[in-house]
């Protein structure tokens, strides 16, 4: 059980900034967010080709 209740939660996701700002430093955030967001759009766009390739 999460101690705020739910990962949806505020306080969750202001831990989780605050984490992830003492590991890995202000500086390098946006490089982790630019790998980040490439990485969900390339996993939407297989979704959808398998999608387009079952139908």
């Amino acid at each position: 059980m999460f101690i705020f209740g739910s990962i949806l939660s505020p306080w969750a996701w202001i831990l989780i900034l605050v984490l992830a700002l003492i590991l890995f430093g202000p500086g390098k955030l946006p490089e982790l967010g630019k790998g980040l967001g490439k990485a969900i759009r390339g996993f939407k766009e297989e979704v959808k080709d398998k999608e387009d390739n079952v139908e």
